[in-house]
């Protein structure tokens, strides 16, 4: 079927963060329950675990991570070289597209190109900008639900609870971002290296098999 040949990247990939989710709900909520049977509370529906600070600040904190990546990713290979990676532009070839204009008539292009000035400058940089609000706003709905999955844990001890301004200064909240942070960046970096010298036959990722190790971009 060709509408699944054409898009089968984007429904396997989206398949697939539906099925993770679901197993990390199932297992977060049986993970949940033992903790609350442990302070003697009453266990809860998988739906009240759904709309939980505990879910969804992990959730969240896995989306920010992910989104701070590719944002980092598009931003810095389009200023930075790694000479020999598949993930790099060419240092010793100029990385300006060929229009200058600032509008093509090209009745195919996308209409903020065709429109031109500020819309096509904005559309120029729209997919790191884009990535980059994704980060911001999951960074935001991180530590909404990290001060309410806090707050749900002090409530257990019976401790004061905090608001999430506060705990945006808090070693819980920036642990809980940064062990993340790091392994996105390192395995970019990881992929950046290893792109130099090893391949996978027909990915974008990867050069020709042929290709001379010292060789830049795909």
């Amino acid at each position: 079927m060709r509408l699944l040949r054409d898009n089968g990247l984007t429904i396997v990939l989206s398949v697939l963060s539906l099925l993770t989710i679901i197993g990390m709900l199932c297992t977060g909520w049986s993970v949940y329950d033992l903790e609350l049977g442990q302070h003697k509370g009453a266990e809860i529906s998988l739906a009240t675990y759904a709309a939980s600070g505990h879910f969804l600040s992990s959730l969240f904190e896995n989306w920010e991570s992910e989104f701070l990546q590719m944002s980092a990713y598009v931003m810095l290979t389009a200023f930075l070289f790694q000479r020999g990676s598949a993930e790099s532009n060419d240092p010793d070839e100029p990385t300006e597209e060929n229009d200058t204009s600032g509008r093509i008539s090209h009745p195919n292009a996308p209409w903020p190109v065709r429109v031109g000035g500020m819309v096509h400058s904005l559309y120029s940089y729209s997919l790191g900008i884009a990535l980059g609000l994704l980060f911001v706003l999951s960074l935001a709905l991180h530590l909404k639900f990290s001060a309410d999955a806090q707050n749900a844990e002090s409530a257990m001890h019976g401790e004061p609870a905090v608001s999430a301004f506060s705990h945006l200064a808090s070693a819980q909240f920036w642990f809980e971002s940064l062990q993340n942070w790091q392994s996105e960046f390192l395995s970019t970096a990881v992929l950046v290296v290893l792109s130099i010298f090893l391949r996978f036959k027909g990915s974008q990722e990867s050069k020709p098999v042929a290709s001379p190790n010292r060789e830049t971009g795909t």
